[in-house]
């Protein structure tokens, strides 16, 4: 079909596109190897090469199983598709050795040979299950997401997996979504630092080097945004709130080189994501200069008919391919109906074209033309999965998401020798300590806060979904013969995740009667939070002296509470998404703009706020205590003009006055004014974990430049003259330090400019 001239432009096109990739995002520029002019040419030649029907196939990823029964779905029927060159990918498929006989399949028996992609959402962990994303991102560690992933992508690929859709990187403001779990909460500075730190660790700096594997940054098209916090429901944001909280994340993910990204299921503006040309092929491509293999969501193509974009299968794909998704989960409207697209109108066959090309050059760069057997280890897979090291390093994670709340009193830490009444049956669910997602986890291999306990009496109480009442009298009586109560109340994994929304994020089932129970007995209450996302507990933990924010820690979950708890270890996480007082407070999020008439504490004032609930949120973003004690000193501002840009270095001293060793998060908040606008209070633009000794005192310093104080405006990036105040300080609530600095004159970035929150801040300690 293609006539000579087609085919020299497309030869160009691919050169091009692939020499443009190298140059704009330095991590795929590492892995330049696996992007030679051999397999740049020997692309061409098979795009030149391939029918319409193969061309298409390589656009069709088909379920190999589901979540639940992995490779299921490997019948005869998938294998001759397989042979005929119609499937160019596999999700929910795992294992070396049958991912290995399915490669053959590919590589030994279709006409061209090129092999397939083998996927999962491996976003927490693949056998060995870490802390949820969510309780990750608490960490304020972007070293420990790093880990996570890292550990993740050498399990996945030694189990045959090239691709993980992980990391979701929406930023969520509405805790009633399901998925605020998986991804890193409500700030797009702290959700870009853990985006990169986890593309960093699923990937490497060379896609082709061992245990690498591909990242998917998802889901583009402000998915967090959904109204009343529904799963798949339509964003309205404006272009500015889009530009410098939505995206960011992905902007940075771009950046950093990740190898593939994902459209949303929702609408934004009218516009579903996975239709939206404007979005994807002119921000994404065209603005961004991204060049990897972008993939719909499950069936996400054919919904674009539900949504009511598309009045046909054939018209929902010519859609999604003008948007420039290159590939179809499993809703096989590409493989079936895009050829009838294509004959009606000729002209998508260049765009079909570049989306090939692009996932071939995806397959080059992890190696799989060179060798398409590279990954899937048994021997390895063997001894990898779950093993000791692996298991550590979750015991780490899971310690440093720990996030301690209140503690008044000192109550915690727990004495030594105190008789503890441990109630709660999720204290001994271990299937919930996996959270969703959790890829080939198995609750077997979960510790139990029970099973850490030891010695303490252990009454289940309630279960969290259940209304029976029956076991409250026996946790009563546990409390009365006890010196401390720990009570673990939430939800189980189930209540979170995917299509899990909450219109009430109060405590479920017959969780709020059994406190009430045991607040009558006078014993301490040490309350531990087993959660996926910020729940609306200000009644619940009402005259609670200790809360402990555990989240669902992965399969050291257990042991690493009880360490905080006993204070064998210092629990020093911070909240990546504020905790409301009421359901009613929500979307919720600190880096509000000021209105005309302030929230005011006086009801007889006529203001920004509730009359039946106090101001503010019940703990807010960055919030976290520690059992030691810091005070900060000696803010300095240090000012270097370069150019337009200037370059700034923000010092102060943090001291730890408490007895015993504990880390800060030192967190460093500006806001920058813009004349005619009403723009955020405070935004966060940099952070460190700061371990120190008892009596220790370090200096930590920020260096940042102008375009992070950025906004948008104009079709580009605007940096407004005039005074930044700076605000360092324990939460985004808790500032001990301020200071200014000052803007020496306005100037414009352009769209594409790494810019605002999506820019990293270079922290050093001294």
């Amino acid at each position: 079909m293609a006539t000579p001239f087609a085919l020299d432009r497309r030869e160009v096109l691919m050169a091009g596109t692939l020499l443009a990739a190298a140059v704009r995002f330095p991590a795929l520029a590492q892995s330049a190897p696996a992007l030679s002019r051999a397999h740049a040419d020997r692309i061409a030649r098979l795009i030149a090469d391939m029918s319409v029907a193969e061309k298409l196939g390589q656009m069709t990823q088909v379920a190999g199983g589901r979540q639940v029964a992995l490779n299921s779905r490997l019948d005869a029927a998938a294998l001759d598709r397989v042979r005929a060159g119609q499937i160019g990918s596999f999700l929910h498929v795992a294992g070396a050795e049958p991912l290995r006989d399915l490669q053959r399949v590919a590589v030994a028996e279709s006409r061209l040979g090129i092999p397939l992609l083998f996927a999962m959402d491996v976003v927490h962990g693949y056998r060995t299950i870490f802390p949820v994303p969510l309780a990750l991102a608490a960490s304020f560690d972007p070293a420990v997401a790093e880990d996570a992933a890292r550990v993740a992508a050498v399990e996945a690929a030694v189990s045959g997996l090239h691709w993980t859709f992980a990391p979701m990187i929406d930023i969520a403001r509405d805790a009633r979504w399901g998925r605020v779990v998986e991804g890193a909460g409500e700030d797009p500075h702290l959700g870009a630092r853990i985006a990169v730190a986890q593309i960093t660790g699923f990937q490497t700096a060379d896609l082709a080097g061992r245990d690498a594997v591909l990242a998917c940054a998802k889901h583009l098209g402000a998915y967090g945004a959904g109204m009343g916090g529904r799963d798949y429901d339509t964003a309205d944001v404006s272009e500015r709130t889009l530009r410098e909280v939505y995206l960011s994340p992905f902007l940075a993910a771009a950046e950093a080189g990740v190898g593939t990204m994902m459209t949303a299921f929702n609408d934004l503006a009218g516009v579903p994501t996975t239709g939206n040309a404007d979005l994807v092929r002119g921000i994404l491509r065209d603005e961004w200069n991204y060049q990897g293999l972008v993939v719909s969501d499950w069936n996400a193509v054919s919904e674009l008919i539900d949504h009511g974009a598309a009045s046909t299968p054939a018209e929902a794909a010519a859609l999604a391919l003008r948007a420039s998704v290159d590939m179809d989960m499993t809703s096989d409207t590409y493989a079936e109906h895009l050829g009838t697209a294509l004959a009606q109108d000729p002209t998508l066959l260049p765009l079909v074209d570049q989306a090939v090309g692009r996932i071939l050059a995806t397959k080059a760069r992890l190696g799989l033309f060179d060798d398409p057997y590279r990954f899937g280890d048994a021997a390895r897979e063997r001894t990898v999965l779950g093993s000791a090291g692996h298991r550590a390093r979750a015991r780490r994670a899971a310690e440093r998401a720990l996030v301690l709340l209140r503690n008044e009193g000192g109550v915690l830490p727990l004495r030594a020798g105190a008789k503890v009444a441990l109630v709660g049956a999720l204290a001994d669910d271990a299937r919930s300590t996996l959270g969703s997602w959790k890829a080939r986890g198995v609750q077997e291999d979960s510790g139990t806060l029970r099973e850490a306990m030891g010695d303490a009496t252990f009454v289940p109480g309630v279960a969290p979904r259940s209304d029976d009442v029956s076991g409250i009298p026996a946790a009563v009586a546990a409390a009365q013969g006890a010196d401390v109560v720990v009570l673990v109340v939430g939800e189980d994994f189930d209540h979170s995740g995917e299509a899990r929304s909450r219109a009430d994020i109060t405590l479920p089932g017959s969780q709020m009667a059994l406190i009430a129970a045991l607040r009558v007995t006078g014993k301490p209450i040490v309350a531990v939070l087993m959660n996926g996302r910020p729940l609306a507990l200000e009644a619940a933990l009402e005259g609670i002296p200790a809360v402990l924010e555990s989240w669902f820690g992965g399969n050291e979950a257990g042991p690493a509470i009880a360490d905080a708890l006993f204070g064998r270890s210092n629990p020093a996480g911070r909240l990546p998404m504020g905790m409301p007082r009421t359901g009613g407070q929500l979307p919720l999020f600190y880096a509000h703009p000021p209105t005309g008439r302030p929230a005011n504490p006086d009801l007889t004032v006529d203001s920004a706020r509730y009359h039946d609930t106090e101001i503010g949120p019940l703990f807010p973003f960055g919030h976290g205590l520690s059992y030691a004690r810091f005070t900060y000193a000696d803010l300095a501002v240090d000012t270097q003009a370069d150019r337009q840009q200037a370059r700034y270095t923000v010092t102060c001293a943090v001291t730890n006055d408490g007895a015993v060793a504990g880390d800060e998060v030192v967190q460093l908040y500006v806001r920058a004014p813009v004349a005619g606008l009403a723009r955020p209070g405070r935004e966060l633009r940099g952070f460190v974990r700061l371990p120190l000794a008892p009596g220790q005192t370090r200096r930590v310093s920020f260096t940042l430049t102008s375009d992070q104080f950025a906004h948008w405006a104009d079709q580009g990036w605007q940096v407004a003259a005039g005074r930044v105040e700076l605000m360092v300080g324990a939460s985004s609530a808790d500032i001990r330090l301020t200071g200014a600095l000052a803007v020496p004159q306005a100037y414009a970035l352009p769209a594409s400019a790494l810019a605002g929150a999506a820019l990293a801040t270079q922290v050093t300690v001294a």
